[in-house]
């Protein structure tokens, strides 16, 4: 079984950050394919505990995964931006 995801970098004063959606599973890294590599290292470890302790299904669904024929549906992505509010000083 696999299932998608995908990850937003930003940079962060000397690091980068990456970020696992939806999963909300975070890593960083001093260069973009550090911090790649650090939240699929992380993703895994997430999932395998998740699976020894018995809560893996119920994270899933409430990341919006399904299953169907067998196989785990990704929740699917309308859209990602950028956007912006104003901030009052």
């Amino acid at each position: 079984m696999a299932i998608e995801y995908t990850v937003q970098i930003w940079k962060e004063g000397e690091h980068y950050i990456a970020h696992a959606m939806p999963l909300d599973v975070m890593s960083s890294g001093k260069t973009p394919e550090e911090a790649k590599n650090a939240v699929r290292e992380a993703v895994n470890l997430f999932i395998a505990t998740a699976r020894d302790i018995g809560t893996l299904n119920e994270i899933l669904e409430e990341c919006g995964y399904y299953v169907r024929d067998k196989e785990t549906v990704s929740p699917s992505w309308i859209s990602v931006e950028k956007q912006q509010v104003e901030l009052s000083v």
